[in-house]
């Protein structure tokens, strides 16, 4: 038991850290942010001034990994890293600033922002 609080305190002063660092560089963009978890992958784009989320995409959506079964891959992230920029310029959203939360940038949250770049979304 003690163990699992400790992981998860771990895991909020990263994401803390990193949302932090993220709020004194953004000079009023909007946030890309990204959570992952062990079956599925989402990605939200947050207008934090407003507090409301303009545009989301997720492993959930059938429309956004096709008919195969969502998994949380690196090919699924591309889909999802397209989708949301997709999107995002709906939106008139072009430039965001990336909250990769508590996670590495490596695997797939790298495929999801590599995806979104090519697609149009420059961070």
């Amino acid at each position: 038991m003690a163990a699992s609080n400790n992981s998860k305190k771990l895991y909020n002063r990263r994401k803390n850290r990193v949302r932090t660092s993220i709020k004194k560089k953004s000079n009023g963009r909007v946030r890309l942010v990204v959570f992952r978890s062990n079956q599925h992958l989402y990605a939200q784009i947050i207008d934090g001034d407003k507090g409301v989320t303009l545009a989301q995409a997720s492993t959930l959506d059938e429309t956004v990994v096709g008919g195969d079964k969502a998994k949380c891959n690196i090919e699924s992230a591309k889909k999802v890293g397209a989708a949301i920029a997709i999107k995002a310029k709906e939106q008139n959203v072009i430039e965001v600033v990336f909250d990769r939360g508590a996670f590495l940038y490596h695997g797939k949250i790298k495929a999801l922002a590599d995806a979104a770049r090519e697609n149009g979304l420059s961070f």
